[in-house]
């Protein structure tokens, strides 16, 4: 109530509200701009006709209608919508039996790692929504640093094999600013395993980058070398995020996202990935279901899309998100309890193996 009397302070009235919730509600659910005599016969109200060209004419210049140029009638906006899912939608709790069906569906893929738990959890999304599922892969926020080793190549490159406590290797190739022989890489890398054995990797990584800008001109040569070649593998083996994206194509159902430009950017930032995993990343310690409409996320190519996520949890820790990518004209309160729900259920399977 307090939020209703809020909007209505800032100049909706409640039965603006009203004509804004029943517009949108038609517009999800037919794809189509509505007019003010399909809203008049929705709106459940004895109203004039002028009347309800009158509060339509108000939304619209509060910016939260609008119409497009080739139809008199009406569609949300950005800001419509957000208003729309902030205080006017009511979202029920899945049943019981829709609960277990989601949970039998992931109990069915018969995953046996947290990979298989993750692309099974990311296609559930996908087939239950017929939209984009999306899982981002947990974090290793506590990878211990073992050893690196160091191979000349040729041409100013070497070879760093990174190991972590864990048994994971990461191999790069530097580029040098000069060639270094087989004893130099030796003892670059026992000055490394020497100093940082056993440290977390995040504290090596730290550690490196301090040494590196507050004591350089203190450091032999041949150690700043290591240090810097330290800084670039440590750098990548921390940066190695990913999500696993599973119905794209579901996308090129929708007439809102036809637009062959669109979707080809859309594809595009689904294979290359790095806006999708900075957006969710925004909300991996927001508190349950977080949405992005159209241009909020900040991404031209998301412009016309929605995101739903959620962050999904072992242990009481959020370990990463996941969530449905579609067109703003998605059924929200359909999908906002099914991605919360999910969250939930792959964190205890998570917990589980």
């Amino acid at each position: 109530m307090a939020a209703k009397r809020a909007i209505a302070e800032n100049g909706v009235s409640e039965r603006a509200q009203h004509f804004l919730k029943v517009l949108i509600e038609h517009y999800i659910r037919e794809g189509q701009p509505v007019g003010s005599r399909t809203l008049a016969k929705e709106v459940g109200m004895d109203l004039s006709p002028a009347t309800i060209r009158n509060v339509m004419a108000d939304l619209e210049d509060l910016g939260l209608i609008t119409s497009p140029h080739t139809s008199a009638g009406r569609v949300p906006t950005t800001t419509g919508f957000r208003m729309f899912l902030d205080s006017l939608l009511t979202v029920k709790r899945l049943k019981t039996r829709e609960v277990e069906n989601l949970r039998e569906q992931l109990q069915l893929t018969q995953a046996t790692d947290m990979s298989g738990l993750l692309a099974s959890a990311s296609q559930m999304l996908s087939g239950v929504t017929h939209m984009a599922g999306v899982v981002t892969v947990p974090r290793r926020k506590h990878t211990e640093f073992r050893q690196i080793e160091f191979l000349p190549l040729s041409e100013r490159r070497v070879l760093a094999i990174l190991v972590t406590a864990d048994g994971e290797v990461n191999n790069r190739i530097l580029n040098t600013h000069r060639d270094f022989t087989r004893a130099e890489l030796d003892q670059a890398a026992n000055f490394l395993n020497h100093s940082f054995s056993g440290q977390e990797m995040a504290a090596v990584r730290s550690s490196v980058l301090q040494q590196l800008n507050s004591a350089r001109e203190h450091l032999d040569h041949s150690m700043a070398q290591a240090l810097e070649m330290a800084g670039e593998v440590v750098d990548t083996s921390e940066a190695k995020e990913d999500c696993l994206i599973a119905g794209q194509t579901n996308l090129m159902e929708f007439e809102d996202l036809a637009s062959l430009q669109q979707l080809r950017g859309l594809f595009d930032a689904f294979t290359e990935k790095r806006e999708i995993l900075h957006l969710l990343d925004q909300f991996l310690h927001a508190d349950g279901v977080q949405i992005f409409i159209g241009e909020e996320s900040g991404y031209q190519l998301l412009n016309g899309c929605s995101v739903v996520t959620a962050p999904y949890r072992v242990d009481d820790q959020v370990v990463g998100m996941l969530g449905v990518i579609g067109p703003t004209r998605m059924n929200y309160e359909r999908v906002i309890p099914i991605v919360d729900v999910t969250a939930k259920i792959l964190g205890a399977a998570l917990k589980n193996k």
